[in-house]
């Protein structure tokens, strides 16, 4: 017979104590269904563009969990009201999103949902090994409520046509001297409604040197100044992206702010000129994107289980291939060792006819920062529309 004293109890205490949290908290797998279910997933990123195979594909392979997915595609900014009214209601028919950053914020902000870390650890792969590094440094601004599907460092890079910019800027003072030189020419969109935009509004704190790039408030006095400055010089601001890609494309603009995936994206679809170039502008830091998995509060375990079944197929290499595309979120993947030689041939035709050799070395040599918290985003977006959009030329 086992003695058990004092000394052992406190010893396996200690012992316990130095577990991680994931390991003390995570529960124990839901149960799977007895019988097929339907799925409701609601894209509000244009997520599905990267990840509807895939998605399908789980369908068919499990069968057995799986009878029917319905996709549906709506605004992120009705959808947290549309799932608090239903959740208040009793009768939620969204069983998954798929958000950016900003529904994300929105339902965290309204306690929308489902608490997946590290509650269901068990059921998921190990994110902190499975994941790229700076796609599992965006995973912390899910608060635990969101788990990665897709990710890209995107920008903010210029985008420019050769044959009408002689001389690219090649930092953000000549960037601004070559608006002043060009009125008009030159535009990005509002940052509110456009990743490029946003990426440049959050990415200028590093080019310029400012105190604090991850405070809006107190911290981006030189952004704030350059940014009335290059005002000055531009005619108005696109509400999207995609209305300024066509301006860029007929010739009516020389230059924006872009991602790799706004490069590309466009230019496989005809928009923009496939001779467009791209540059980058001396010392500038990758302000990174990613799209996430969110459960709303109120669905079965049963069902809760198998969408935790599906997050874990979904950031399989070989289904994570699948988001390459035609570059709409380049490269896409947020799980490592995923090359562009896994993906459709389609894609590895978009990419080789498309894509930029250099992106290689610029994502490999330049540093990739998280975008700021959502409360700080939403003071950069109200600053700019203020002192800046709002400012008379």
């Amino acid at each position: 017979m086992i003695r058990i004293t004092r000394r052992h109890a406190i010893a396996g205490l200690a012992a316990v104590a130095t577990l991680p949290a994931t390991r003390l908290f995570a529960q124990s797998k839901l149960a799977l269904p007895s019988s097929p279910i339907t799925l409701n997933i609601a894209d509000v990123a244009g997520n599905l563009a990267l990840t509807q195979t895939a998605i399908e594909n789980y369908a068919k392979a499990k069968p057995e969990l799986v009878s029917k997915i319905t996709f549906t595609k709506a605004p992120a900014p009705e959808l947290p009201g549309k799932i608090k009214a239903q959740q208040a209601a009793n009768r939620l028919d969204i069983d998954l999103v798929l958000t950016g950053t900003d529904a994300l914020s929105a339902g965290l902000d309204q306690d929308l949902w489902v608490k997946l870390l590290p509650d269901h650890s068990a059921s998921l792969p190990d994110l902190a090994k499975i994941y790229l590094e700076p796609a599992h440094r965006m995973l912390a601004l899910g608060k635990d409520h969101g788990v990665i599907v897709t990710y890209y460092p995107s920008g903010p890079l210029l985008e420019y046509m050769p044959e009408r910019v002689k001389k690219v800027p090649t930092t953000a003072e000549e960037l601004l001297a070559w608006a002043k030189e060009n009125p008009n020419k030159f535009l990005y969109a509002r940052p509110a409604n456009s990743g490029p935009g946003r990426t440049f509004l959050m990415g200028l704190p590093y080019l310029l040197g400012d105190i604090d790039p991850r405070d809006p408030v107190k911290g981006w006095d030189k952004t704030w100044a350059y940014l009335k400055e290059l005002h000055k010089y531009i005619e108005y601001y696109p509400t999207g992206t995609g209305a300024l890609m066509k301006e860029l494309g007929e010739g009516t603009r020389d230059m924006t702010v872009s991602t790799t995936g706004w490069d590309i994206n466009p230019r496989v679809l005809g928009v923009v000129p496939k001779e467009a170039a791209v540059a980058p502008l001396k010392g500038f830091h990758w302000v990174a994107d990613a799209h996430y998995m969110c459960v709303p509060k109120g669905i079965a375990d049963e069902k809760l289980a198998v969408l935790l079944d599906l997050m874990s197929f979904l950031l399989t290499p070989e289904q994570q291939a699948y988001t390459y595309d035609q570059g709409y979120f380049y490269p896409g993947p947020a799980v490592k060792d995923v090359p562009i030689t896994m993906a459709p041939q389609e894609s590895q035709d978009a990419i080789a006819e498309f894509g930029r050799a250099e992106y290689a070395d610029w994502i490999a040599n330049n540093p990739v920062e998280i975008p700021l918290e959502p409360s700080s985003m939403v003071v950069a977006f109200r600053r700019w529309d203020e002192e800046v959009a709002a400012k008379k030329s």
